[in-house]
């Protein structure tokens, strides 16, 4: 049983990384250096925003979180998702059926063999997680697996 448990978490971590070309390499609006990276965010948002990482399931802050408001980037502070998009998967990751237009941009990524969509923040190119074509059908049909640590989130007023 402990096995089962184990191989279902590494692959459950595995469909939400990314092993693709670095965001460094495309142009943002938001343009630092790894360095100026890595002095303004914490170890983990490094390795998941800059580095494509993933956080493991059902650990992450906003898996399981509904309160009304706005999702920002954790890097730029872009607005990527409203709280009336997000949706429980049942997946361990907070999980959106749409981002805000023109918020995020999207990227084939081919690792792990498998074809994947990867999201990244189209203001710095912050890593967010991946889009999945199993969301809820009676909206976009879509799944923004997102990582809690790639957000923030901002309450309604």
């Amino acid at each position: 049983m402990k096995k089962m448990l184990f191989l279902i978490l590494i692959l459950g971590i595995q469909s939400c990384q990314s092993q693709t070309k670095k965001s460094n390499d495309m142009n943002f609006e938001v343009n630092k250096t790894d360095a100026e990276w890595k002095a303004q965010l914490s170890d983990e948002e490094y390795r998941i925003l800059r580095k494509k990482g993933t956080e493991m399931a059902f650990t992450g802050e906003y898996w399981d979180y509904f309160a009304k408001g706005k999702y920002v980037c954790a890097a730029c502070g872009n607005e990527l998702f409203t709280s009336n998009t997000k949706f429980d998967s049942h997946c361990g990751w907070p999980s959106f059926d749409q981002a805000i237009k023109g918020s995020v941009i999207y990227k084939e990524d081919l690792s792990f063999g498998m074809v994947r969509t990867e999201v990244m923040c189209a203001k710095c190119g912050g890593h967010l997680g991946h889009v999945f074509d199993d969301g809820p059908r009676e909206t976009t049909g879509k799944r923004y697996c997102t990582n809690s640590v790639s957000i923030k989130f901002v309450p309604e007023k």
